[in-house]
């Protein structure tokens, strides 16, 4: 998979009658988002657009998260106890 460093253009997509897109294929492999693949659809806060995030790395993401939350409460609570 070769994610882009920086910002990148990947063309446009056309919503059709029933509400579909398709993903430009250049994005698709450097992104590796294959057949059946979960993507999460996420509004832009302002409601200036979407985002779209595979299922997978959000929960990457999150379960990173919570392993840091976990370090740094229980890092708190033991200089509390002192």
């Amino acid at each position: 998979m070769q994610q882009p460093d920086q910002a990148k253009f990947y063309g446009t997509a056309t919503v059709s009658e029933r509400g579909q897109i398709a993903i430009p294929a250049e994005a698709r492999r450097d992104f590796d988002i294959n057949v059946s693949e979960k993507l999460l659809v996420i509004a832009h806060p302002g409601g200036q657009g979407i985002a779209l995030i595979k299922a997978s790395a959000l929960k990457q993401t999150l379960n990173h998260m919570m392993a840091v939350f976990n370090e740094v409460t229980e890092a708190g609570a033991s200089q509390q106890q002192k």
